[in-house]
């Protein structure tokens, strides 16, 4: 087997494997680089123009993974194109909000060739896509072979699963993104467990986060109940910055139960955008696969506002309360970067980070900045000194490290191979990875540089 990574920054971003495996060509995500724009936000498809991709599989629908899906199958149209059935409920939603970005991108900072899609394109592609169900084995053939992938659900966000593919009595598998750990609203991860696999493609976002023991899921959403409110006790008000897809819908349900059992204030609760959209979706997943434990009842018990349209930099909102609004990453223009500014420079406030954070992102700078230190909004042009309460909150969609170390070494392959990480996070799994097991050849893949396993 030969993986070409197409993600040509490298890192975590336009994720995007090519698998070359005896007569079959395939492709294992086909994301966009949401820190880069234009053609550079892309995987470089170039590599593989010659090429016949006879599927494509899609591990879920967070922007990294399906961002760029349209192009790819733009430019292999007879490419059979799989994934999960929550993940084809959610995938057209997801792209025309992507489609959305790029047009007001376009007018706001005159991107060329954006958008990278259109909307009817959209419609058009989704008519490809296909089911590849949980725990259940389709098989391919191509000549005189024969080939059979399998989703196994990968927890993190509803619809995300990792691919064991089975050729010529050889098992691969490929985790995607991956959380063991139960959420609120969706089980953990569901993979084989010891498993003789000969080859391990493996996550490895969390690599330089080391969770100390006592910081369980439970505690640390108890531990945010608290700051929540501390914060309203003062006269403050909450932002939790979300991703629209998951983390979102996760906070909504951690705050209805937590006002039923009378841990927090009344206040009013303000959230909008995509992830209330997707909210639709998952009530209508919950309803027909029950793999997911969320309603519409949730916002409705919450009576869910809406944020103020305009937020003024140094100046705080009327209304105080908490604001679960995306993106996860404080990402420049976008709803939590703009109240963040309108927030930061009171110390009667707090922000509150659940998810992963990009070091280069302002969510990850924030954080990594000192109370006191200037911080600076740079596509507004305002810099406020940090007075506000910054917390992170182990709550990430993503495995800890040590979680994935152990399924890695107890599946015993002859070889993994590190994806979706950065430099230090794939460093760490190296050296853990050879420590645990000295026979095993670990493998860190430059970008558009074919590996063979």
């Amino acid at each position: 087997m030969r993986i070409t990574d197409l993600n040509k920054a490298g890192g975590i971003g336009a994720n995007s494997l090519f698998v070359e495996l005896g007569a079959f060509n395939f492709i294992v995500d086909s994301g966009l680089n949401p820190k880069l724009a234009g053609g550079d936000a892309i995987p470089d498809f170039s590599v593989i123009d010659d090429t016949e991709i006879h599927f494509i599989v899609i591990t879920h629908c967070h922007l990294d993974h399906i961002g760029s899906l349209p192009i790819l199958m733009r430019k292999h149209p007879n490419a059979r194109v799989f994934m999960s059935q929550s993940s084809q409920m959610l995938i057209e939603r997801m792209l025309h909000n992507s489609c959305n970005v790029m047009t007001r991108q376009r007018a706001e900072r005159n991107i060329d060739g954006y958008p990278l899609f259109t909307h009817e394109e959209i419609d058009q592609i989704a008519e490809r896509f296909e089911i590849l169900p949980f725990n259940k084995s389709v098989p391919f053939t191509q000549g005189d072979q024969s080939l059979k992938a399998t989703l196994h659900a990968a927890g993190h966000v509803a619809g995300a699963g990792g691919l064991e593919i089975s050729h010529e009595g050889k098992r691969h598998f490929f985790t995607g993104d991956v959380l063991f750990e139960d959420q609120q609203t969706l089980p953990g991860a569901k993979f084989p467990k010891n498993r003789g696999f000969d080859s391990i493609i493996l996550e490895t976002t969390r690599g330089e986060t080391e969770r100390p023991k006592e910081k369980t899921r439970e505690k640390e959403i108890a531990r945010l109940l608290e700051t929540i409110t501390a914060t309203l006790h003062r006269g403050g008000s909450v932002l939790i910055p979300v991703f629209a897809l998951g983390r979102m819908q996760e906070i909504l349900t951690v705050l209805n139960n937590a006002r039923k059992e009378n841990l927090i204030p009344t206040c009013p609760i303000f959230g909008a955008g995509l992830g209330m959209a997707i909210a639709d979706h998952l009530d209508q997943i919950s309803k027909r696969t029950g793999q997911v434990n969320f309603t519409r009842k949730t916002i409705k018990e919450l009576r869910l506002k809406r944020p103020p349209r305009k937020l003024i930099p140094g100046k705080e909102p009327a209304v105080q309360g908490i604001y679960i609004l995306s993106s996860g990453m404080m990402v420049e223009r976008t709803p939590s970067y703009g109240l963040a500014a309108s927030l930061l420079h009171q110390g009667r406030n707090s922000i509150c980070f659940v998810g992963y954070c990009d070091p280069s992102t302002p969510g990850g700078k924030l954080l990594e900045a000192n109370p006191g230190d200037t911080f600076v909004f740079e596509v507004i042009d305002y810099q406020t000194p940090i007075r506000a309460q910054i917390e992170r909150f182990e709550m990430s969609g993503h495995a800890d490290r040590e979680e994935l170390l152990d399924f890695a070494l107890k599946a015993n392959p002859k070889t993994i191979v590190l994806t979706h990480g950065d430099s230090g996070a794939r460093a760490w799994f190296a050296k853990a990875l050879s420590e645990g097991n000295p026979e095993l050849k670990v493998i860190d893949p430059q970008p558009l540089t074919a590996v063979e396993l």
